[in-house]
């Protein structure tokens, strides 16, 4: 063995150690035990024990069959853990349905019909030996990949179900991490793909890119804290109901059209005084009751000045819910950059 392959050993093994030391903390020295942190630890701990196949395999000579099956059934129980934990991190109170670990089938399957595979069977030309193992490999990768994506998919309706706008600082940071988490997946996936697809890239790079990868999520989930907060950040209080109330309210009716709205008005119509309903709407819209109304009647502004030439803007200022011109062109240029007269203008070029 020549010092690159010591080399490209160290840093391949790197991240499978940190892995494990990282899944050992969040399981017997972190004080807050979450089903989220326990999940977390069960990927790194399986993902360490994928890498560690593929770094015996690429540098170990005659590696037995029921190393290389196993290794890859850990595929079929990572991409399933990897929903839970993304699902256990945004879903308050979750708790894992029983019907959930039917997808556990597919690994359950793989990993004990390895322990039946023989050197010899694997070994051999035998075509149709060689059509078995390419099909199983196109449905391990392909089941890894359709994990990736629907964990993706329940980050996309958190994201969804939570404006920008109204997140929490805390919403913010589990909602990066499970973006930059998922993103990760996808590299190591990409990389492992590739190298099937007649050695597009070396067997070692999953390994190294993995380590990579391992250390980036560690440092940035450490520097969110995401491990120190759990879903109950995701739960809905009275005051984001209240606000969803009175947003629909305002929406649905169309309230903001009214030259004379108020926070008196609308206070009134969901039975709170003025201060409980600005501090809600300084809350979650991030702006004052002014801002909030002119933010809505903007909008309709621009459905004007784009869907009718015709209309002056005087009387798109009116029509929009403004009592002046002047309060329409200022709100206008503060939302938009520019004039009413000017946006009509570059519309139409």
């Amino acid at each position: 063995m020549n010092l690159l392959d010591i080399f490209l050993i160290i840093i391949s093994s790197a991240g499978l150690l940190h892995g494990i030391a990282f899944a050992v903390y969040l399981c017997f020295y972190k004080k807050k035990k979450t089903l989220s942190n326990y999940l977390l630890a069960l990927i790194l701990v399986f993902m360490a024990l994928r890498i560690g196949k593929s770094v015996m395999l690429n540098f170990g000579n005659n590696l037995e069959p029921i190393f290389i099956f196993t290794g890859l059934a850990f595929l079929l129980l990572i991409g399933p853990l990897l929903r839970w934990y993304v699902t256990a991190l945004t879903q308050p109170d979750f708790k894992l349905p029983h019907y959930f670990y039917l997808e556990l089938v597919p690994f359950t399957l793989l990993f004990f019909s390895s322990l039946f595979v023989t050197k010899n069977w694997f070994e051999t030309t035998n075509k149709e030996v060689i059509i078995i193992f390419a099909s199983l490999l196109f449905f391990i990768y392909s089941h890894f990949a359709f994990y990736i994506f629907i964990a993706s998919q329940v980050l996309k309706r958190i994201k969804k179900s939570y404006p920008k706008e109204q997140q929490t600082k805390s919403q913010k940071a589990i909602i990066s991490w499970l973006k930059l988490l998922i993103m990760g997946f996808i590299v190591i996936w990409i990389s492992y793909f590739l190298n099937i697809i007649e050695d597009a890239v070396p067997y070692i790079t999953g390994p190294i890119i993995y380590s990579m990868v391992i250390y980036f999520l560690s440092f940035k989930a450490f520097q969110l804290k995401v491990i120190d907060i759990d879903a109950n950040v995701f739960k809905k209080n009275d005051d984001t109901q209240l606000f969803e109330q009175l947003s629909k309210l305002i929406v649905d009716n169309k309230l903001y059209l009214e030259p004379n709205i108020s926070l008196s008005s609308i206070s009134k119509l969901i039975n709170k005084n003025t201060q409980k309903t600005s501090e809600v709407i300084n809350q979650y819209a991030k702006q004052n009751f002014n801002d909030f109304i002119n933010k809505y009647r903007i909008i309709e502004a621009k459905k004007m000045l784009s869907d009718n030439k015709k209309l002056t803007i005087s009387a798109i200022a009116f029509d929009s819910g403004f009592n002046s011109l002047s309060s329409f062109n200022s709100a206008f240029k503060k939302f938009e950059g520019i004039t009413p007269s000017l946006y009509r203008k570059n519309i139409s070029i």
